[in-house]
């Protein structure tokens, strides 16, 4: 019996693999309050979706999930925090408006190319301006492992992905190899 690649498995769990080009366009925001109801269905299927996807495979770092990810190209992603409890973050047109200068380089992965892992340079520290349902900004701090994850998915919405926050020269390895490692995020107190 072969077994099915990582990034097959997510293909048959609804996400959208790398090369289909949702993946690449900035995702069209939501006018709030007018379309609250479109933004309201966009959320649910990421969290149906984050749902299915926790049944088959465990996330010790969090997980995230953008809308485009699911082939909705509308400015909504969902982060799970790793923290047990901690409740899921919904980020409707979220973009960042402050970063610090204090970077770090962990290895992310990415539900449409599961396969392999790459190091990535990213801010300890940022601050993300989102829109709650009934159209008010909101502003919130993220640090470390939270901010890496929030930031990964506001990538998947401006269209990018992380292969292109990754340093030249710098290559993505293999699942397998990456799972030898026995590294995750660590940070310095």
């Amino acid at each position: 019996m072969s077994q099915v690649r990582p990034s097959e498995q997510m293909r048959n769990l609804g996400v959208v693999q790398r090369g289909v080009p949702v993946l690449t366009e900035a995702a069209r925001p939501f006018d709030l309050p007018a379309e609250r109801e479109a933004a309201e269905q966009a959320v649910e299927a990421l969290f149906a979706s984050m749902e299915r996807i926790g049944r088959v495979h465990p996330f010790a770092k969090g997980m995230g999930l953008a809308a485009p990810q699911i082939g909705i190209g509308r400015a909504a992603a969902a982060v799970q925090p790793p923290d047990p409890g901690a409740g899921a973050i919904v980020l409707l047109n979220p973009r960042v408006t402050d970063a610090c200068d204090d970077t770090d380089e962990q290895y992310e992965g990415c539900l449409s190319f599961f396969d392999v892992r790459g190091m990535v340079p990213r801010p300890l520290r940022i601050t993300v301006e989102t829109t709650t349902l009934d159209g008010t900004t909101v502003s919130t701090v993220y640090e470390r492992g939270l901010a890496r994850l929030i930031a990964h998915e506001i990538d998947h919405l401006n269209g990018m992905l992380y292969l292109s926050r990754m340093r030249p020269g710098v290559e993505p390895i293999p699942v397998e190899q990456y799972r030898q490692t026995g590294r995750s995020w660590a940070y310095d107190s």
